[in-house]
């Protein structure tokens, strides 16, 4: 099984932004856990601050990956353009955040991906990504 977890802007510094919200551990360490509790897929890790560079990896990935896992930030209320590379491809995408969107501001309770993804996991800290791993499986 193939899975590439995409990470859009400002993930590259977890561990070090508003540990409050998103805890204190960088995302590459926690991709080390990650791929330790699952040996059996093979997980790739992807990150971009540029929706473009996003919007190119998951047409590259999107016909020949059996998952996306795509915690895409802030362009997750704001870009129609990725929403409409998701409907584009055949790969099943999951959408994760890391906090609780719906009890944060207001303009995060919206989605322009979630429509079009297979399921949206939210509000278990790094261990959002695990369970959209985890559903992946069933």
């Amino acid at each position: 099984m193939k899975v590439i977890i995409i990470n859009g802007p400002n993930l590259n510094l977890l561990g070090k932004r508003e540990p409050d919200v998103y805890g204190n551990t960088s995302f590459e360490t926690y991709l080390n856990t990650l791929q330790t509790n699952y040996p059996s897929i093979d997980l790739e890790y992807y990150q971009s601050n540029i929706e473009g560079e996003l919007i190119n990896k998951i047409h590259e990935v999107g016909f020949n990956y059996d998952a996306i896992v795509l915690n895409a930030g802030a362009y997750t209320h704001t870009s129609i353009a990725i929403a409409d590379a998701i409907s584009a491809i055949t790969t099943p995408v999951i959408e994760v955040h890391i906090s609780n969107t719906h009890r944060r501001e207001e303009f995060r309770k919206h989605s322009y991906l979630s429509p079009v993804c297979k399921g949206v996991i939210l509000g278990f800290g790094l261990k959002s990504y695990d369970l959209a791993i985890a559903s992946i499986q069933l």
